[in-house]
């Protein structure tokens, strides 16, 4: 409580912040909430955004974005910290930004991830688009920008296609149909699983696993799964007894249950 004292009778003025202790600092703030303490508190720790913005440069998303969001996690750490359970602020603050800083990636982020050259050439475009706009007092062609930049227009086309996966599009997006009553939806022009890749895949399954079986087995499997005869009609057959035949099929069913756990490792 003395240190809090001393604090309070000391916020007389700037200069007086900065001859306060952070422990200080954070003390008086936590039980008066003062702005110009806040803002020292910032002033002092924006090192620990900068630091860890860094981390996250070339990443898909500019420096001085992130920088923001770093130092807005910060504002959240000063906030948040109690100076009072003993912890050193950095460690407090380091996770807390970080955090924010993920966040901010997974909501603005590249949706899809694409070679780093092809995202900083989407970022030398949209500048160039920008300055090529003023220049020639109309909208850029790709061979304006690819000039521009010395590049071939071949690798400004995938540069500005890879650029739509920045953020995901609704599948509700609707299209023009070229005069047609009814537009079109963009769930309407994705291509769907055809159904045959998994009975191919079933039969190839299958026909590798009887390959496997010997010629008794394989009758056992015919006659009692594909003809549809009983235990007993098989067993009169092969001259056997009918728990021969039950055996045979367990047996069967395991060299099956043996191959398709193969086939899924």
């Amino acid at each position: 409580m003395k240190s809090v004292a001393k604090a309070t009778n000391s916020i007389k003025s700037i200069q007086s912040l900065k001859k306060m202790t952070d422990k200080e600092l954070f003390l008086y703030y936590t039980n008066n909430r003062n702005i110009e303490i806040r803002n020292e508190l910032v002033n002092r720790n924006l090192y620990i955004a900068e630091i860890l913005s860094k981390k996250f440069i070339n990443k898909g998303i500019d420096y001085e974005d992130i920088y923001q969001v770093a130092s807005l996690g910060l504002i959240y750490a000063i906030e948040r910290f109690d100076v009072n359970k003993g912890f050193e602020f950095s460690s407090f603050a380091t996770p807390t930004i970080i955090g924010e800083i993920k966040k901010h990636f997974r909501d603005k982020g590249w949706s899809i991830r694409v070679p780093r050259r092809i995202q900083e050439l989407s970022k030398r475009i949209n500048g160039a688009k920008t300055v090529l706009h003023q220049k020639l007092q109309r909208s850029p062609l790709i061979k304006d920008i690819a000039e521009y930049l010395e590049c071939t227009e071949e690798e400004i086309i995938e540069a500005m296609e890879a650029s739509q996966v920045y953020t995901p599009k609704s599948l509700d997006l609707t299209y023009d149909n070229d005069g047609e009553d009814k537009d079109i939806q963009l769930m309407d022009l994705i291509g769907q699983t055809d159904k045959n890749f998994d009975f191919i895949e079933n039969k190839d399954f299958l026909d590798k696993t009887v390959e496997k079986l010997n010629e008794v087995e394989r009758k056992v499997l015919k006659d009692r799964f594909f003809k549809n005869k009983t235990q007993m009609q098989v067993a009169d057959e092969l001259q056997v007894s009918q728990m021969t035949v039950s055996r045979m099929e367990k047996k069967i069913i395991e060299k099956f249950r043996k191959e398709l756990s193969k086939s899924l490792d």
